[in-house]
């Protein structure tokens, strides 16, 4: 199979970015650099916040900046795009028809992923934009699963997490943690998605186990899609 380059719609949020580019590293089966695949990275900071566009906290739309960067990946001669964003996915059907390249669905992935554990009940982790929008309710049902949401308390907990401690650059607190994940287990749930990158970098920092990694998956897809083996 051909090598292609991968170019990483970044910036969204920026430690997300810079997370998945050593995932792809760590994780692509390579004795020497030149084994490894070749990324072009945009880390652009000013596209607007997702969330805050789809509940109309801001008139801001960031889908503009994001097909803007597709298009400079396009002309630095990347082959297939990836989003590191949950929530920009909630646009992938515009951002794909604007863009002259493959586009791999993250949430689609995730949602495939969860699939082959044969799992039931499915806790989505996301932010309040990502839920608002129902892309993982919709992946959920596709895939014969049952997505199950938080409360509003635990809700206003899982934003927090994102915002107020990964984004502002502090540590995840492992007690916001606790109440999320207790919470969602007395729903039932058979996994946990962290449908937000945010949640990927609390996944690595508290050493969380027993979720699925919406970037991880994303990284492995990614890998494969573009001509690599996993480690």
């Amino acid at each position: 199979m051909k090598k292609k380059t991968l170019g990483i719609i970044g910036g969204v949020g920026p430690l997300a970015t810079m997370y998945i580019g050593e995932m792809l590293v760590r994780l692509t089966d390579a004795d020497t650099d030149q084994e490894h695949i070749n990324m072009v990275i945009t880390n652009n900071t000013t596209i607007p916040d997702r969330t805050a566009f789809i509940l109309g906290e801001s008139a801001d739309d960031p889908v503009p900046y994001i097909i803007s960067d597709a298009n400079k990946l396009r002309v630095a001669e990347a082959e297939v795009l990836i989003m590191p964003c949950n929530t920009a996915h909630s646009f992938y059907n515009q951002i794909q028809m604007e863009s002259d390249l493959p586009i791999i669905n993250m949430i689609d992935e995730t949602a495939a992923r969860v699939q082959q554990m044969n799992a039931k009940r499915v806790g989505i982790l996301a932010t309040t934009g990502t839920i608002s929008s129902g892309v993982y309710q919709d992946a959920c049902e596709k895939y014969g699963l049952t997505p199950v949401l938080p409360d509003a308390h635990i809700q206003s907990l899982v934003m927090a997490l994102i915002y107020d401690d990964v984004k502002a650059g502090k540590p995840a607190d492992r007690d916001k943690w606790e109440a999320i994940s207790h919470a969602m287990k007395a729903l039932e749930c058979d996994v946990l998605i962290l449908g937000c990158t945010e949640l990927s970098i609390v996944r690595k920092e508290l050493k969380l186990e027993g979720c699925i990694d919406s970037l991880l998956v994303l990284a492995e897809v990614a890998i494969k899609t573009c001509g690599y083996q996993l480690k």
